[in-house]
């Protein structure tokens, strides 16, 4: 902010200097120049210019977390008042009584203030309203407000009917803000369907003003969530933060966002919105806005202590680093201290009642995933073992307790509990595991001797389920082994040594198990020759070095010719399992195992085609085996490689099929994925945006949980972003899209930070936010100028332009037009150039000191642009494009003349300028007529504007006949079918002027 420097200053320099304040930013820097021109205007005499001051500076308090302050310079202003009334001239009469209501609220709000003086000043409130002739309902409102907050239920009611049926007048605060207060205690009370039927218009945009809908939104998060209507809480979150953040002025709101996060899982997200705003913890303004922050900080920090984040190192502002549990002891210290002081000043326990109660609140629900990312808290979960030769999904572990309820349960009969193990390994069931330890339990509670071939089966299935453990398991799958060979089955034992080496060499011991491998790959191969060894057992061992050698193809002297190699391999062993699939209903499982594997070399060679063939035939193979568990993720595998050659139809299939078959068996980032490839397959489709967002919003919560998740977090941010704008839900849109750009420009191609900007953009414009609209379009053009096609540059230049114009920075928007009427001209598409150059006759005859002249001669540009546009065209699409878009040219050019005029024909128009230039204003309108109507039936409406235009000009001209007749001619042409909304609005306007001229 610039200030006077000259000295002394005199009354009209300090007067310029507030004017200039007060439209400076709310914030510290606002409220110390306020002070310092208080002060100089004390050194003036002049008492009017002093309590202008003083009216600022109050101004300036009153929407800061610096509020409280107010009340100094409003006693000295009511004393100015009492000593000499006249001083205050009406402006500053209405905002000396307009600041009486923020006043009270502060005494109210301030435990330091005695509740004698508290309601001192209410009456005195009445008295000054009733003298300048205002309506008691401000009076009442405040009233009502500290009845409530001493928690007199029966007052308040008695208030707030006396309030709402008061006469409302200037001095009321504005429906939103009493909404506010009326659905707030309403909430308080319990009725939380009441407090949202009241807050309603102003939640559904009715109703607004510079700090609604921000706080409304921020109180209706715990009535939502006590009614289970989680969706919407959620967007009002990501709606009424994007509003709250960083305004001193909406503490409250800012501390029922923490609390909403608190209570619905996301902890981590309370704990950066806390980080962000700590400052106000430790303010020594406003106690009751400080009251709220510190109890919804007390109730976050004790949920993560609870869920063991107690050593959570928390930053604060200028202090040393402190641990979670440390800042809940302080803040939970500071809420019952200044609570009590609040009780001990009203003589009730109103205050520490409320504040105990939201630090003890409770979780509504484990989470509510919100589509913003958050800090983790926690590392993901453990990375699953690598895939063994023999399936062992995680769907078994899950499993597991169950069946040992059917399969065990106390049983001793061991020959059933045998048979039944069999009977699911066979069927290759997920309960199998759970079937062969109760085998095991039972064996050991009847002290029973199991036959060596029972006792390996027992010991090789206690191998699998010690898998975490690669040591215990390598172990024990060789004890296995050992059992299998004194049973007299050499194959089971092979492939016993087999599943042992696999683990080994998963376990880091990688070329011992590969050498180990290959040695029981041929002793299998031999057996099987014999009759000694089942084809499973073969294949198993074979896909087992398999696995083990794709992983280590990039540390291969030649990693081409090795992939080459085991491509081959793998063809070889598909081919064997598919011979002797006959053997052994699992072979149709094998055949699928082995096809997975070789889709995934083949999708990491770039062939995406031929993977997506061998998935599907994967997940064919699983279903005939009668293992769906097993399907899924060779279902996800083809949803990816089916998303990537643009078949959205195969992989929505696909991802929802593997979401079904696989539910539970997936780790985080597996389930983003899956998530992230439904919802970008529904978009790519054209289907219901909702289940988009739905989708895109379950990939950024498993996103969250996953380590190493931050990339596909935020492409799934950027999906969930782009759904909620076509959704037309741009706050929400806003907040994920800017949530996501960090991690975008971090782990991301540039072109999708350009689409996150672009989006972006949007939204902001549609929110009104043009300034910050422009930003992010020119950031993106900036990116996409180094692109070899400029199409995109051109699009978010000509946007910026738009923004910038809408924001008021003629300057800048003109500048961002140029720039895309020369990519547009290069990139041969006139038409849009020629938006482009209208846009800145409009601009040029708002700024410059030539005003319509000048502005004319760019509106010609246009003009000439299109001209040639149309006699070079090289088809009849081509020109009817270009002769619409000269027809809006002629149209624009008719009002550029309109609103450049300084008078009105026969208006103080003495040279005869004005008549002039609605004579050429006409001439322009009727090229439009001309041109519209050589475009045909397309164009009538179009057609019919220009007329109506036409007709004004003619009227403003003193052509009364000439009107009429255009005015009839619309009328005339539109007939009784004609219903639309816009033949309604042309024949409505038609009337309208036949009825002025008449």
């Amino acid at each position: 902010m610039t200030h006077e420097n000259t000295t002394p200053y005199t009354a009209e320099s300090i007067r310029r200097a507030l004017w200039e304040n007060d439209s400076e930013t709310y914030g510290p820097a606002r409220n110390a120049r306020a002070e310092e021109l208080v002060g100089l205007a004390e050194t003036t005499g002049d008492r009017v210019l002093l309590l202008d001051a003083l009216l600022g500076l109050i101004d300036s308090y009153q929407f800061t977390s610096e509020s409280g302050r107010t009340l100094v310079p409003f006693a000295r202003l009511l004393r100015m008042w009492d000593e000499r009334p006249a001083d205050f001239h009406s402006r500053a009469l209405h905002r000396l009584h307009w600041q009486f209501k923020w006043i009270v609220y502060s005494l109210i709000g301030n435990p330091d203030i005695p509740l004698d003086a508290v309601r001192r000043w209410l009456p005195d409130m009445e008295r000054h309203y009733r003298v300048a002739g205002h309506s008691v309902r401000p009076v009442r409102a405040a009233e009502f407000h500290l009845a409530q907050h001493l928690g007199d239920d029966g007052l308040a009611a008695r208030l707030l009917t006396e309030w709402t049926a008061a006469d409302r007048d200037r001095m009321s605060d504005c429906l939103a803000c009493e909404l506010n207060e009326q659905g707030e205690w309403q909430a308080d009370r319990g009725d939380d369907e009441r407090a949202l039927a009241t807050w309603a218009p102003v939640l559904n945009g009715e109703q607004s003003c510079a700090e609604q809908p921000h706080l409304i939104l921020a109180l209706s998060l715990v009535p939502l969530l006590r009614l289970g209507r989680f969706d919407e809480a959620r967007r009002n979150h990501l709606r009424g933060y994007r509003l709250a953040r960083g305004n001193g002025s909406l503490v409250p709101a800012l501390a029922r966002h923490i609390e909403f996060c608190a209570l619905t899982g996301n902890e981590a997200r309370g704990l950066e919105i806390l980080a962000e705003h700590a400052a106000y913890l430790d303010s020594g303004e406003e106690p009751l806005s400080r009251l709220q922050l510190l109890s919804a900080a007390a109730l976050l920090l004790r949920r993560l202590t609870e869920l063991g984040h107690a050593e959570r190192p928390v930053p604060l502002p200028g202090d040393a680093p402190v641990t979670t549990e440390q800042l809940l002891a302080r803040t939970r210290d500071a809420a019952h201290d200044l609570a009590r002081r609040f009780d001990e000043r009203n003589g009730t326990g109103q205050v520490s009642t409320w504040v105990a109660a939201r630090m003890a609140g409770t979780p509504f629900t484990d989470r509510l995933s919100l589509g913003v990312r958050g800090a983790r808290l926690a590392t993901g979960s453990p990375a699953r073992t690598q895939s063994a030769p023999e399936p062992a999904p995680a769907a078994a572990e899950q499993a597991a307790p169950a069946a040992a309820e059917v399969a065990d349960g106390g049983s001793t009969d061991l020959a059933a509990l045998l048979a039944e193990a069999r009977r699911r390994t066979l069927a290759q069931h997920p309960d199998a595991r759970a079937a062969w330890r109760a085998v095991a339990g039972a064996a050991d509670r009847t002290g029973t001797a199991l036959d060596m071939s029972d006792r390996a089966e027992v010991t090789y299935h206690a191998a699998v389920d010690a898998l975490d453990d690669p040591e215990t398991a390598d172990t024990l799958f060789r004890r296995a082994a050992e059992q299998f060979e004194a049973a007299g089955d050499p194959g089971e034992a092979a492939a016993g040594r087999a599943r042992a080496a696999y683990t080994m060499a998963v376990s880091g011991r990688t070329e011992q198990g590969i050498a180990e491998l290959e040695a029981l790959c041929a002793e299998l191969r031999t057996l099987h020759a014999d009759g000694r060894a089942t084809a499973r057992q073969l294949t198993g061992a074979l896909l087992a070095s398999a696995r083990i050698r794709m992983g280590t193809l990039q540390a291969a002297p030649d990693p081409a010719a090795a992939a080459d190699a085991l491509t081959d391999e793998l063809h070889s062993l598909l081919a064997l399992a598919e011979e002797q699939r006959a053997e052994d209903p699992r072979m149709c499982s094998r055949i699928a195992d082995i096809s997975c594997l070789l889709g995934g070399l083949l999708a990491g060679r770039g062939d995406a085609p031929q993977a997506a063939e061998l998935f599907a035939r994967a997940v064919e193979r699983y279903h005939e085996a009668a293992v769906p568990w097993y399907a899924a993720e060779a279902e996800a595998r083809l949803a990816e490689a089916a998303l990537s050659l643009g078949r959205p139809q195969q992989a929505e299939q696909a991802a929802r099929a593997a979401l079904d078959h696989g539910a539970g068996l997936f780790e985080p980032l597996g389930c983003a994925h899956l998530h992230l490839i439904l919802a970008e397959s529904l978009a790519a489709t054209g289907q219901d945006d909702n289940e988009v967002a739905d989708h895109a919003l379950e990939a950024t919560h498993w996103a969250d949980q996953a380590d190493g998740g931050e990339g596909l977090g935020a492409w799934a941010q950027l999906v969930l972003g782009g759904a909620l704008l076509r959704l037309r839900r741009y706050d929400e849109s806003a907040s994920v899209l800017e949530s996501a750009l960090p991690a975008l420009e971090e782990h991301h191609h540039e072109g999708h930070v350009v689409q996150a900007r672009w989006w972006l953009g949007e939204c902001l414009a549609e929110l009104g936010d043009h300034r910050q609209a422009g930003e992010h379009f020119l950031l993106a053009a900036d990116v996409a100028k180094g692109w070899d096609g400029q199409r995109d540059h051109a699009v978010l230049a000509h946007l910026a332009g738009d923004a910038l114009n809408g924001a008021g920075l003629n300057e800048e928007a003109a500048a961002a037009y140029a720039r895309a009427e020369e990519l547009w001209r290069t990139l041969g598409r006139p038409q849009s150039a020629a938006r482009a150059v209208r846009a800145r006759a409009w601009i040029t005859l708002r700024t410059t000191g030539s005003g319509l002249p000048v502005a004319l001669d760019v509106m010609a540009t246009a003009e000439r642009l299109l001209t040639e546009a149309i006699a070079e065209a090289a088809d009849d699409d081509s020109r009817t494009t270009l002769r619409a878009e000269l027809a809006g040219t002629y149209r624009q050019t008719a009002e550029l003349l309109v609103r450049g005029c300084d008078s009105e024909p026969g208006d103080e128009d003495d040279d005869g300028t004005a008549q002039r230039t609605y004579e050429d204003a006409l001439g322009y309108a009727e090229q439009t007529i001309a041109a519209f109507t050589s475009l045909g039936e397309p164009a009538r409406h179009d057609r019919t504007a220009a007329q109506l235009m036409a007709a004004w000009l003619e009227s403003d001209l003193g052509h009364k006949s000439a009107a009429t007749t255009r005015a009839r001619t619309v009328l005339a042409d539109y007939g009784d079918e004609d219903t639309d909304d816009t033949a309604k609005r042309r024949r409505a306007e038609a009337q309208a002027l036949l009825d002025s001229l008449d």
